[in-house]
Order: C-alpha cells, then structure tokens, then sequence
C-alpha cells in the first residue's frame, strides 16, 4: 500500500521509513554541480614520480626529495613520490624508459637523458647552477699546497687522486677537462688509474682519512661539509678552485601535459621557480639545495657540457 507524507506525518510514522517509501529522484542528463560531483567520482591523477642522481648520502636525499615530494604536491594537487636511484646511471635510465617523470640531474647526466630523450624539458637550475666550481682537495699530510692557476695541478701527478661519481659533471667531468688543460692524464695517478668514491660527500671522507691524497668534489657538497664539520680543516684542505660552469637542473619528461592536462609542465616549472626562504618548508628545501632560489634554465646553457663529455668519451 503507497503512504503518503502527510499520512506518515498523521499516523506517527518514523520519519527513518520515508526513504524507503518515496521513489529515488533520478539525475537529470548532463546534470552539473555537487550532484554531478557525487554521481561521477572525480579521475585520480597519476602519482608524478620524481628522483634525483645519488651525489650524496641516502639519508640526506631522502629528507630532501621526501620535503620536496610534499611541497610539489601541495602546490600541484596531484600525488607525487620521491623514487631513491642506486647510481646516476640508474636515474638516466629510469628517465629514458618513462619510470621517472621529473628528476635532478647534474649537467652531464642532464645532457645524457635529453639526447635519449628528446622530448624532454628543461625546467629550472638554482641560482649557483648559472657559475658552478669544483673544488679539488687534499689530505693535510700529503704535502699538497693550494696552487694559483691550471698549471699547478700538475702536482697531482703520482698522487692517489679520487673523483666522485663516473658520471658527475663537478666530481668528475670538468676536474678530469681542468686536469688535462694542466698535462695531467688520468693514467698518471697513483696505480695507472684514479679512483671513483661514488658520490661527493664519501671523496671528503677518503681523502680526509688518508686512503686518498687528494680529490675532486663540487663547491656546494665542500662548504656544506665544513658547515656541518664534516671536514675537518686540520685534516683536509681546499687547495685550488676551478673556474664557473652550468650544473644541476631539473628535467621533465615531455608528455606531463597529457597526462595531468594542458599546461600542467608550466604550471610545475612555475611551482619550482616560486620557492623562497619566506616560507618555512621552502626555505628548508631552498637551504638543503643550498640554493637562495631557482631560476629558468634553457638547453643552450649546457652544450659546453655535452663538448667536453664527447672529448672525454662519455657521450658519444
């Protein structure tokens, strides 16, 4: 038997039975608003997937992608995870094979993943990535002073000399081009060959432990390391600082547009560009790049780079 409201109101019926009385009121077609909102669930978004090449220690790393991982997500509205690389190699692969969308590469790892990947873009560099230095180092007892220009590193020559990673541009590519505008050859190190410690941070500690006479490692990695104590002035000394080059940037894949709609790329390279010490959780992420900001990169900044890994056989 149908019941009518004002029967049900009458009669004392529980206003709890009504739903089940009254018919459903179907949605209208092409109804918008909050009722569409709740017929049509909203499409979840992809998580973007970031990283960055290892140059230093994993627990580091995993605070700063981890902050900045949060910063993006806030700012963009969409998941984004950090994803640890075990060697740069391994980040230019992963950005080669599409399993990284957005990542921190150093110049040359930089130029190696654009030319596998052409359609990728150049978001943004730091401020100290327009003019970035190595600093090559030397173990206090090993009897190495600073040098003034180029020439002096000819001192090297016979020492037991570490670089970074294989494929750093400030632990390894430019020391290795400075090294040879100064007559020195990697096979005129100590043992015919130089060593590979794998990131900045563990060529301080070698060459700082004595395993090492000297080194190579970039300019922000060394003064952080003397901030923190980390290196220990009476045991391991800066002894010659190479001239500016273009560093680190950030590199997106090319397809973000498609797969998080259009004008999404710009919108995270706007994201990244607005960083400041102003805001708290900014300023720590901006403190650990050891950067004040970001700034607008272009490819055109890095074909010394690429000149000088093809002259040292790293990209070919």
């Amino acid at each position: 038997m149908r019941v009518s409201l004002r029967r049900a109101l009458a009669t004392g019926l529980s206003l709890a039975l009504l739903p089940a009385v009254l018919p459903p009121t179907p949605l209208a077609p092409g109804l918008t608003g909050p009722l569409a909102a709740q017929a049509e669930p909203a499409k979840q978004l992809p998580v973007l997937r970031i990283s960055a090449i290892p140059d230093q220690n994993p627990e580091k790393l995993n605070r700063l992608y981890g902050l900045v991982a949060r910063e993006l997500s806030r700012q963009l509205s969409v998941p984004v995870k950090y994803v640890p690389m075990t060697d740069y190699a391994a980040a230019v692969t992963a950005f080669r094979t599409g399993d990284l969308d957005v990542v921190w590469f150093g110049g040359l790892t930089g130029v190696q993943a654009r030319l596998q990947k052409p359609s990728a873009r150049v978001l943004a560099q730091r401020d100290i990535d327009v003019s970035f230095r190595s600093i090559f180092i030397a173990n206090g007892r090993s009897g190495l002073q600073p040098v003034r220009s180029i020439a002096g590193l000819r001192e090297l020559k016979g020492r037991r000399f570490t670089f970074g990673s294989e494929n750093s541009t400030s632990g390894r590519l430019m020391p290795q081009y400075f090294l040879a505008k100064a007559g020195v050859k990697p096979n005129q190190f100590a043992g015919g060959a130089p060593g590979f410690s794998g990131s900045h941070d563990a060529t301080i500690a070698l060459v700082q432990s004595g395993a090492y006479e000297a080194g190579a490692v970039n300019e922000q990695v060394w003064r952080s390391s003397l901030h923190n104590g980390k290196a220990n002035r009476a045991k391991v000394m800066a002894i010659w600082t190479s001239p500016g080059y273009p560093d680190y940037h950030w590199i997106a894949q090319g397809n973000l547009d498609g797969r998080y709609g259009k004008g999404f790329t710009a919108k995270l390279q706007k994201a990244i560009l607005s960083w400041r010490p102003s805001d708290p959780e900014q300023k720590v992420i901006l403190g650990l790049f050891g950067a004040q900001q970001f700034v607008k990169a272009t490819p055109g900044e890095y074909k010394r780079i690429e000149q000088v890994g093809r002259e040292i056989g790293k990209i070919r």
